[in-house]
Parts: structure tokens; sequence; C-alpha cells
């Protein structure tokens, strides 16, 4: 950012890092529905498509050799990412116990996070005390892991090892919930930039890219994924795009939550960044969770194709962002190797551009209509989804079901 821009499960079920895994090329994700079942006898995870800068010595994960990078928050650090193989229990949960030991020298950081498979979709990470139940935002058979490694520029190697995950009915309800419908606010948006810079998911930024950054880890996609996606509108032009960096300003500031939920700086209203309190009401005595004054409202940063193509921004300013993790609805996932999917003004690659959607974004579908026929990823088709009112996007070039007619 710049200033001037679970129930008991009958059988116990154990995920841990196999002390024979090598450092290679990682795997590819197993898709929910096909996490393996685990039993009594211990179930091999390992890093998956997604992490970033992370390396494997026998039953560790250890922060990788990538030099230090600045992100959206402009703080300079080395940080690794890994997410673990979704696994799958014999019955629903709503908690479990996460177990782990780590080592973090020299000022380093490590941080175990879990998400539940629930409602068709993956919630929020959150972070998971190692020995102590965590609350699941809802009743899952399916977890996954993720594990954070941050240090300072030179010296400090942290590591996580010996992670276990077991299902347990012994703890409160999490206050985590997914809504009828995603949460929408109006906040202050900033121009990432950055080009060349690493995002905090490992993502080298591009010219004109397509992504965004939001003040929490909690909504953080893998490299590549778009589980977390935002929708970012002005009056005229929409807006698709994964979040694939933290920031601005905070990383611990998931203001899209309830209070009661909020990581951090409960005492505010859900929707309203602490930037944006410290900055017009000297919230926190104006300054943000690192001490710095903050010297704009910004709650979220938007990577230059956003800002400058889909968006056509001419400074810095406030827009609606719809948090569509958040809650129920209608999606579909932009399927293109790189770049952007236009959304234009009719069923017709002859209407007017009005927004564009990012590589792996996920877009909220209202209908369906028939309109120009378009070959792309997904064949050839006459089909178009509307995302928004008065805008479209071929199904052509997006993995989603079939919809009611507009």
């Amino acid at each position: 950012m710049r200033v001037t821009r679970s129930i008991k499960a009958r059988r116990q079920a154990i995920a841990c890092l196999a002390a024979a895994l090598a450092i290679a090329p990682l795997a590819a994700i197993a898709l929910p529905s096909s996490a393996a079942e685990t039993d009594p006898a211990v179930v091999t995870a390992q890093p998956v498509q997604g992490s970033s800068n992370v390396k494997v010595d026998g039953n560790r994960i250890v922060l990788g050799d990538a030099p230090a990078a600045i992100g959206s928050t402009e703080i300079k650090q080395r940080s690794g990412l890994a997410e673990l193989t979704p696994v799958r229990f014999g019955a629903a949960t709503s908690a479990v116990v996460v177990g782990y030991t780590t080592g973090t020298p020299d000022g380093s950081s490590a941080e175990v996070d879990v998400r539940a498979w629930v409602n068709g979709r993956w919630s929020e990470w959150t972070a998971a005390k190692a020995g102590t139940p965590t609350a699941l935002p809802g009743a899952s058979d399916q977890v996954q892991l993720r594990i954070i490694v941050s240090a300072p520029p030179t010296g400090a190697s942290p590591w996580v090892g010996d992670v276990t995950v077991q299902p347990t009915d012994k703890a409160a309800p999490s206050g985590m919930t997914i809504q009828a419908a995603p949460l929408q606010s109006r906040v202050f948006a900033t121009r990432e930039g950055l080009v060349g810079g690493t995002t905090a998911n490992g993502h080298v930024i591009v010219s004109r890219d397509h992504f965004v950054a939001l003040p929490s880890r909690r909504g953080l996609a893998g490299n590549g994924s778009g589980t977390y996606s935002v929708k970012v509108c002005t009056a005229s032009r929409c807006a698709f795009e994964p979040v694939w960096d933290v920031g601005p300003w905070n990383t611990k500031d998931d203001y899209w939550n309830p209070s009661a939920t909020r990581e951090m700086w409960k005492d505010l209203p859900q929707g309203k960044p602490e930037a944006q309190a410290a900055y017009q009401n000297g919230y926190n005595g104006g300054k943000d969770q690192f001490g710095r004054t903050v010297a704009n409202p910004a709650g979220i940063d938007l990577a230059d194709g956003v800002f400058w193509d889909a968006l056509a921004l001419p400074d810095n300013g406030f827009v609606d962002v719809t948090y569509l993790w958040t809650g129920d609805g209608g999606r579909g996932t932009v399927s293109i190797s790189s770049g952007y999917l236009n959304i234009r003004n009719s069923a017709s690659s002859s209407g007017a551009v009005v927004g564009m959607a990012g590589k792996s974004a996920q877009v909220t579908v209202e209908c369906q209509t028939t309109g120009q026929s378009v070959t792309g990823s997904q064949g050839t088709s006459s089909i178009w989804l509307r995302v928004n009112a008065g805008m479209y996007v071929a199904k052509a070039w997006v993995s989603a079901g079939s919809f009611g007619a507009c």
C-alpha cells in the first residue's frame, strides 16, 4: 500500500507429517469430496498446490530460502505458507484438537490454522492453539490445516513439526457462521502496485495484475486459488478478484466478521476497517497494529489491473466490496490460464466492457441467459451468466453448474 496511492467421532483420526517426506514439487490438492477418509492408522499429510517458500525436513515444515519481500503491508520479511492435504473424518465433528511443535528463533513466528468444509465450501481459516480444542463454524467431516512461518530479513528459520488433528466435542461454538448473503461494506481502496514484489501467498506481482489484498490471513487464498474472492464495485463497473495478499496496514483485521469473532479490534462495528477508524476518528491513537501512523483509511488494496483496467479508478477512493465466502449464493469459478475475463453489459462479446474477473476468481451468478456462442476452457456454449445487474460473462470461460433463466 502506498500513502499516495464433535460430536465424539467413533473412529479417532490423526493426520501428521511423515518423516519420510522428501523435498519435492508440491502435490496437487485433492478435491474435498476425494479427501481420504482417516482411520486409526496415521494419515500422511503434505504441502499441496498453493503453498509457497517452505521445505520439508524430516517431520518438520521449515521456512524456505526465498529472500525477504515487501507486500501490501510494506513490512519486509521472509515468509512461507504450507497448506496440508485435506483430512476426512469418519463422522462429522464440531471441533478439532490440533497438535504440533514449533521452533521460532530470533524474532521469527509460526502459526497453524484450520478450516472446515461446510455447506459445500471452505470456511475461513482460524488459528489453532496446540492441544486446545478449536471450534469449527459448523459440523464437518473434512478439515484442512495451514502452516505460516515468518522471520526477519536474515537469520532465523522457523519451523512447525509433529502435526496432528483429531475430532473432539470439548469446545464452545465458534460464533463464525456463513450468512444467507455475503457481507458488503463500503471501504477505501488504494492501489497496491509493487510490480515484481511477492504477496503473502507467494504470488509474484506482474504488470496489470488481478488480485486484491485484505488485512487478515483468515481470508487469504492459496497462490492460484480463488477460494476467497471479492466483488469490488464502483457506480458503473465491477471486478471479481481473488484475495492473494495481506494488507493494507494491518494483518489481523478481519473487519468483515462480526465484532465478537473479529481477531483484533473487537469494539469496532462489523464492516469498518481499523485503518479507517484510526484515520477518521483517531482510534488506537491513529495507529495500526504495528504502531505506524495511519496515513489513509484503506481497507483494501487493489492490484494495478483491478485498479486501472477493471474499475477504471482515477485515484484512491471508496468502493463497495462484497466478501463472497461469508455468505451463500450461486457461484462460478473463472477458468482461464492467466489475466482476466471481460464482464460485458450484454450476452455478447461485442457488448461494452463494464468490469473484469481475474484468474481463478469466484463470481456470483444471479441467473443465465442465451447469447452469442463462445468457445473457451469449458467448451463451446451460448450460455451467458449474469453476475450483477446488467453484467454478464460467457459460461464458456466459467466452471459452474446450471442456473435459472434470467
